[in-house]
């Protein structure tokens, strides 16, 4: 099952639907609170980028001005809550991210693809550096998840969970791929070493051309 095609793609717009069900907020307050809570580990949340957000989703009728507040000499506030439509939207959505897999781009799986342009000992040696850097975070992401169990549901720490079981995930990976590399195990070493050393392209790239030409 495909996912819908949505008139805002930004999960900063989903966010904020969901976090005006439970009140009306101004811009302001919806960054600091989604900041408060830790989401700003799962989101990009830009202030200027979020009135933008808030701007587009008034647009499309999934928010309206509740209030406006006027305090003496201050600048008015204004507060915008969910409409039904809104309402709506941000459940259908969130129910297409959490059923249905989308096909991610991460940078660190583009970046493996397009290693081969470095000498695989270079490569071993950062990856090397990579996995050391994963398993401090994980560290302190473990440390931190324990603390924070002792004053909150789980409920409200499943995305710092998963950015761990991820993380770690990785850092596995990382040491099985670095084994072989290291070792000269892994299927294709010795003719990525030997481009590096000759420039000679490997026989299995010439025949992977030759399969795809260029059209």
């Amino acid at each position: 099952m495909a996912t819908k095609r949505r008139k805002l793609g930004n999960p900063l717009a989903l966010a904020v639907m969901v976090l005006l069900t439970e009140r009306p907020m101004h811009p302001y307050e919806i960054a600091q609170t989604l900041r408060s809570r830790g989401k700003d580990t799962s989101l990009k949340i830009n202030y200027g980028s979020l009135y933008t957000v808030v701007q587009n989703l008034e647009k499309y009728g999934f928010v309206e001005v509740a209030e406006v507040q006027r305090q003496g000499n201050r600048p008015e506030r204004t507060l915008y809550g969910i409409t039904d439509a809104g309402r709506e939207e941000a459940t259908e959505w969130l129910s297409d991210l959490l059923a249905v897999p989308a096909r991610e781009f991460p940078i660190f799986e583009a970046a493996l693809s397009l290693m081969g342009a470095v000498h695989p000992d270079e490569v071993a040696r950062l990856l090397a550096e990579r996995l050391k850097t994963l398993e401090v975070h994980a560290a302190s992401a473990r440390g931190g998840l324990a603390k924070l169990y002792e004053t909150l549901p789980r409920i409200f720490l499943v995305e710092s969970e998963y950015q761990l079981h991820m993380a770690e995930a990785q850092a596995e990976w990382l040491r099985g791929f670095l084994r072989e590399l290291e070792s000269g195990a892994l299927d294709g070493v010795e003719q990525w070493r030997r481009f590096h050393e000759t420039g000679e392209v490997p026989q299995d790239v010439k025949d992977l051309e030759a399969r795809h030409p260029e059209k």
